[in-house]
């Protein structure tokens, strides 16, 4: 039996002119993560999706695992666009300045932005207006699956991956494996950690979800490492 550990990427930096940069937390983040792989993952091939905060979380982890390896890009693991996702919802949000003013006069911005997400990916999800997005919702299910099964291909048969995804990718793995509807795939990504690992096994057409959102290893004395956006 194959195993494919699905890891989304380190904290991203939030409010900052790239948000695909990790923060200085992300990058402890995919050091620590890691050096708890180190001891129990001997990978048979790396893949990553194409965008800044993969490859920065990747590099870091291979780093702390003593491991060169080139990893395969597959951008069926990329995140979904949440900045257009956001101005089709809020169309005056295009302008991002307004919406970083708007978010910075609530109490908490975080949780403000928390909840536009939210509504703007309950839009999306819905399939009343998949003709205003790149993307919809079902296009960014079927490639994210599809990616896992390139994975597999190129790994072969009991062989052993590393992915390096995001929240939105791995929910919609996962809501296929547990036959979950569109709310519960929601919900999944928020409970989601940075960094957290997601385990699958595959043997032949058989895929089974053996672990989700494992992070015991920003536990007790790095519990500060614990983030979720």
């Amino acid at each position: 039996m194959g195993a494919l550990y699905l890891i989304r990427h380190g904290q991203a930096s939030f409010g900052k002119a790239n948000y695909d940069a990790l923060s200085d937390t992300g990058h402890e983040q995919g050091r620590v993560l890691g050096a708890a792989l180190k001891t129990r993952v001997v990978p048979d091939g790396v893949f990553r999706g194409s965008m800044r905060r993969h490859a920065e979380t990747c590099d870091n982890a291979l780093a702390a695992m003593g491991r060169v390896m080139t990893p395969v890009v597959l951008d069926g693991f990329d995140e979904y666009d949440h900045e257009e996702i956001i101005v089709r919802y809020k169309p005056m949000y295009a302008n991002r300045l307004l919406m970083k003013a708007d978010l910075a006069k609530t109490l908490n911005p975080r949780k403000a932005f928390q909840g536009l997400i939210t509504e703007a990916m309950r839009r999306w999800m819905a399939g009343d207006h998949d003709s205003e997005y790149r993307e919809s919702w079902p296009q960014f299910q079927h490639r994210c699956n599809d990616a896992v099964e390139m994975a597999i291909e190129q790994l072969g048969p009991s062989k052993t991956g590393l992915v390096f995804t995001s929240g939105g990718a791995i929910s919609a793995i996962v809501q296929r494996l547990l036959g979950l509807d569109d709310n519960g795939a929601l919900t999944l990504q928020w409970t989601m950690a940075n960094a957290g690992v997601t385990k699958l096994l595959y043997s032949g057409e058989r895929r089974h979800l053996s672990s989700f959102n494992e992070h015991a290893h920003f536990e007790g004395d790095l519990s500060h490492l614990i983030t979720y956006r």
